[in-house]
């Protein structure tokens, strides 16, 4: 069975999906550790009220590599397979990509190579401001280049004419967890 590590830096509304995923048997994974480079974030409440392991990894003082290479300890004491990224809000190192290469992905709010690099409500207001008429959510492999991984799986959506960029959040994020668990499914 395919044992995950989730980092987050938010709320953690895909857990919930993970999770629930697991528990119906259908997502044939288990996750093994959730942590944070928050100590606030409701991603480590939500793993605490599913009895998961979930650790504050406090970046504060060190470099991106080393903060990452406390990230690796703590993913091999766990005796993870794959990384997953939900909310994360911080760029990971070249080392640590190479070190998990194929094995993390992240859940990105655009069709991707649309709207790279944005975040959060960011992203809504950049489709709105574009015209677009349809949007949705990318999962993709994580490489050196930020939202520049092989895509897994894309999930769309239509852009409303009364859309609001809170409004299209939650439809996106909707496909967000379907998408993942999706995409998990395809590796384990």
């Amino acid at each position: 069975m395919l044992r995950l590590g989730v980092l987050g830096s938010t709320r953690g509304t895909h857990l919930v999906h993970l999770v629930q995923a697991i528990q119906r048997r259908c997502l044939q994974a288990t996750i093994a550790v959730v942590m944070s480079d928050k100590p606030d974030a409701l991603i480590l409440e939500r793993a605490a009220t599913y009895n998961l392991p979930a650790e504050f990894v406090d970046p504060q003082g060190l470099t991106r590599e080393q903060h990452d290479a406390d990230l690796t300890k703590i993913l091999h004491a766990h005796s993870v397979d794959f990384v997953v990224l939900i909310g994360y809000m911080r760029i990971l190192s070249a080392s640590f990509v190479m070190e998990w290469r194929d094995k993390i992905m992240n859940v990105h709010p655009s069709l991707l190579p649309d709207f790279a690099g944005g975040m959060d409500l960011a992203v809504h207001r950049a489709v709105l401001a574009s015209g677009a008429k349809e949007t949705g959510c990318t999962v993709h492999y994580v490489t050196e280049e930020v939202d520049g991984g092989p895509v897994i799986i894309q999930k769309r959506c239509p852009v409303l004419m009364d859309d609001t960029p809170e409004s299209l959040k939650t439809r996106v994020q909707a496909l967000e967890g379907e998408a993942l668990i999706e995409a998990i499914s395809g590796v384990a």
